[in-house]
């Protein structure tokens, strides 16, 4: 079986991130894409009217992603989920992207960017979007230095 690293990225910081942890364990990488991209304003955390505020404040919101989907999801058995940390949780894309196929049996693995916060919420919040999967808290990808470091965590969730 093979392993996935599905991520979102609304600056590029997490981008960056899950892109090297694909490359340094061998998995194939999927970008969950917004069909309407994140402006500065969307992503203001200090407007409770800003859209990302209004999204964490409803958590059956579900944003459209944009794009092809996985294929073959059925071939991957590890499915890394690397996410910005929002309001002490997951973007509710997440959300979406999860529930867009049948993860019975597969191992979810959450990994995270934040400025300030852990993984808060995000397992709970993110359970019922994947029955029958294992989610699991990763680890918080804040200050990686190396890939030999990176690979390295991720190896203990493989």
């Amino acid at each position: 079986m093979k392993t996935l690293v599905a991520y979102f990225s609304a600056t590029g910081t997490t981008g960056v991130v899950a892109s090297r942890l694909a490359k340094t364990i061998n998995a194939d990488v999927y970008e969950i894409t917004p069909e309407v991209p994140y402006t500065n304003a969307d992503l203001d955390w200090r407007d409770k009217q800003s859209r990302s505020s209004v999204e964490m404040n409803d958590k059956s919101s579900r944003p459209v992603i944009s794009g092809a989907k996985v294929d073959n999801m059925d071939e991957y058995d590890t499915v890394f989920v690397c996410f910005p940390i929002w309001w002490y949780s997951n973007p509710t894309i997440i959300n979406t992207f999860l529930e867009s196929y049948n993860m019975t049996g597969k191992k979810i693995v959450l990994f995270a960017t934040s400025g300030s916060s852990g993984f808060g919420s995000s397992v709970e919040d993110l359970e019922g979007s994947a029955p029958g999967a294992s989610i699991t808290e990763g680890y918080m990808l804040n200050g990686i230095k190396s890939d030999d470091e990176l690979k390295a965590i991720a190896e203990k969730f493989l």
